[in-house]
């Protein structure tokens, strides 16, 4: 045969062989493509998605069994807030690692099988960032985020990396039943008070329509740079710091099912007032 002839006889050999390798390998690959999806991919929220697990006033009147592991809450977002199985201190969910500020002030990092009553979340993606006025307090930092991100009919994750010259934050302590209510916990919390330090506050400032399902208005959570103090962020002075902002435009929220004791609540209650004396 021919050299030529025989070099042709071999490419065509090769190329029917590579052929019906392909053939056999595609349904397995599309395969192992739909597991992954089904698998990993299934419950991801969209990007400017906020999902939240069971509604604030339902924390307020006592209901702090949790209902959703933080490891199911970490397919729905990267970055959020919240509180543990028994109100056991705050969550804080920066950069898909949780972590657990407990009573003494310190930041521990939970089982992933740990539950949570309350919790918000997003997959953090941030379209605008800011670099904040210098010596500002909580207040001004605020304003002059809503300047910024004045469209308050939305919902606005919040990131800021700073250093503050005082910092001001209180956490929870584990509760037993009969719960009480959280006005109640929050009359005796610890409070903590920390000067010259750095870290990143996670905050969501929520529209004024969602009261009794979220916190309207800022709700902020705070870990040192170290990740060894933090909590629920009562007010601060700023040295120097950059926020990014991510508006959310879609809101998930997941209500507890199966859970007695959510199902029993009286959430009728106008519990405003009660709010507004937790998060102060």
């Amino acid at each position: 045969m021919h050299p030529l002839l025989r070099s042709c006889h071999l490419l065509l050999y090769k190329a029917r062989e590579a052929l019906e390798y392909t053939m056999k390998t595609i349904p397995f690959i599309a395969l192992a493509s739909l597991i992954i999806l089904s698998t990993g991919c299934s419950s991801f929220q969209p990007r400017h998605t906020l999902t939240q697990t069971s509604t604030i006033d339902a924390l307020l009147a006592g209901s702090y069994d949790g209902t959703m592991t933080c490891r199911e809450l970490l397919t729905k977002g990267d970055f959020g807030l919240g509180t543990f199985d028994h109100l056991d201190g705050e969550m804080l969910i920066l950069d898909g690692q949780v972590y657990q500020i407990k009573s003494d002030g310190k930041v521990y990092q939970p089982s992933l099988d740990l539950t949570t009553p309350f919790a918000a979340v997003c997959q953090f993606s941030p379209q605008e960032s800011f670099t904040l006025p210098g010596k500002s307090d909580a207040e001004a930092v605020k304003r002059f985020l809503d300047q910024k991100v004045p469209d308050k009919n939305t919902f606005c994750a919040i990131k800021i990396k700073g250093t503050f010259r005082k910092m001001h934050t209180r956490s929870v302590p584990a509760q037993k039943k009969p719960y009480p209510l959280l006005a109640d916990v929050a009359a005796h919390q610890p409070e903590f008070r920390m000067q010259n330090i750095s870290g990143t506050i996670v905050g969501l400032r929520s529209p004024p329509f969602v009261t009794g399902i979220g916190v309207p208005g800022y709700h902020l959570h705070f870990i040192s740079d170290d990740r060894k103090q933090g909590g629920h962020v009562l007010g601060f002075e700023l040295t120097q710091g950059m926020a990014f902002t991510d508006v959310c435009n879609q809101f998930h929220l997941i209500l507890p099912e199966g859970s007695e004791e959510f199902h029993q609540l009286d959430l009728s209650k106008d519990r405003s007032k009660e709010l507004k004396q937790v998060e102060q």
